[in-house]
């Protein structure tokens, strides 16, 4: 993360950093899976370096090479 880098990102940044969609950020919040602020009712920020570690620690990822 750089200096210019801001620390905190709404949901569309987020989705499109993660090449997901909007709607997948709003299930993994409803499931609790990643971290986030809730500014109101409808509105979060999300930390993304908090987020990846969430989603690691959740998650694996299965390598694609072929043997």
């Amino acid at each position: 993360m750089n200096a210019t880098e801001p620390t905190l990102i709404k949901k569309k940044e987020l989705a499109k950093r993660l090449s997901v969609s909007t709607r997948t950020i709003d299930n993994w919040v409803a499931k609790r899976t990643i971290p986030y602020i809730q500014v109101s009712p409808r509105f979060y920020l999300y930390e993304f370096k908090a987020v990846l570690e969430a989603l690691k620690k959740n998650y694996q990822v299965e390598s694609l090479t072929r043997d």
